[in-house]
């Protein structure tokens, strides 16, 4: 649907330019939701703005599905604009319009017959939760609702993609999830590619797919987010999971290592296993009791998963057996301390 090749992005010239983006290769499947997180400067802004080209490349190619956008006339590109949606942190909507005319205004840019307008603006309204709102203005709204109309004005002309630029970063927790839920929502409801940007790994958690880590203009890691939360591998990327952390890392950290013949471990269970008492099961086979010290389950998007921090009552090679057979189960298996 969306695949970037080899962008790069430059700002100035001479001993004053800055590389905002380097060598950034990314594709985006149809009707995912992908995230992209970075810390501030990291370069996400100017990633996703490079998908509908408000930031052109200095090099490389935008790909939106299947054609070269970066190679298209002016009069082309602003045809192909009208089928990517965009939503911004502070909403960016006309302060001397009602919200019914926000909704409408880019459908009358372009020239839509009156009678499709109005149906479409109502249909979005309903969509979006603001049927009591339609007369009201931007001032008279809450920010969770002025973003419900921005997302509203994003999907007028019926969009394939959907830009998200740190769309939840304004509001607070609460109104986060509820704007998360709408997107989530629309998503499934109409299949639009959903592409985010982010600094907080609980968006990502909630509704994304798959998730790519932006540092210093790069993508460090990228893939599933089940696998990149799980299992991450860059130091930036440790930084986000640590963010929304349920504790245990900091909690192995204090696990008494003078309690003799004994082995510390973080079990991770993924999908259905999260339910089934695999461990019970595997530790009463090796007969080897345990201790669960820690433990949490929760949600990646529609993938339960659950962590806990276990002390196994073994040593040496007796450890190294029953490591194995919980590996042997698909298990994730961490060994934390020794004794």
């Amino acid at each position: 649907m969306i695949e970037l090749r080899q962008i790069n992005k430059t700002y100035g010239s001479g001993a004053g330019v800055v590389q905002a983006l380097k060598d950034i290769d990314l594709t985006v499947r149809k009707a995912e939701i992908f995230g992209i997180i970075g810390h501030s400067g990291a370069g996400k802004s100017t990633l996703i703005r490079t998908i509908n080209l408000l930031e052109r490349p200095t090099s490389g190619q935008v790909m939106v599905d299947g054609t070269d956008i970066t190679s298209l006339p002016h009069h082309r590109l602003q045809e192909r604009r009208r089928s990517i949606g965009m939503i911004f942190q502070h909403f960016n909507l006309l302060s001397s319009l009602s919200v019914h005319d926000n909704i409408a205004f880019p459908l009358r840019l372009s020239k839509q017959p009156k009678a499709e307008t109005e149906r479409r603006v109502k249909e979005l309204i309903g969509l979006v939760g603001l049927e009591d709102h339609a007369d009201k203005h931007p001032a008279q709204l809450s920010g969770g609702q002025k973003q419900r109309v921005g997302i509203a004005r994003a999907l007028a002309t019926n969009p394939k993609v959907l830009l998200c630029d740190e769309a939840t970063s304004a509001l607070d927790p609460q109104t986060t999830q509820s704007i998360l839920a709408l997107l989530l929502e629309i998503n499934r409801k109409l299949h639009i590619t959903i592409v985010l940007i982010t600094h907080e790994m609980q968006v990502i958690r909630a509704i994304c797919d798959r998730v790519a880590v932006l540092d210093g203009g790069m993508i460090v890691e990228s893939g599933d987010v089940a696998s990149v939360f799980l299992k991450p591998q860059h130091r930036t990327t440790k930084d986000f999971v640590a963010q929304a952390s349920d504790g245990s890392e900091a909690y192995a950290g204090l696990i008494d290592k003078e309690r003799g013949k004994r082995t510390q471990v973080k079990i991770t269970f993924i999908g259905k296993q999260t339910y089934e008492p695999v461990l019970y099961e595997t530790m009463k086979e090796m007969n080897v009791p345990f201790a669960i010290l820690q433990g949490t389950i929760s949600r990646l998007k529609d993938t339960p998963y659950g962590q806990l921090i276990v002390e196994l009552h073994a040593a040496g090679e007796e450890a190294d057996r029953t490591l194995t057979a919980l590996r042997d189960q698909g298990l994730d298996v961490e060994v934390l301390t020794v004794g």
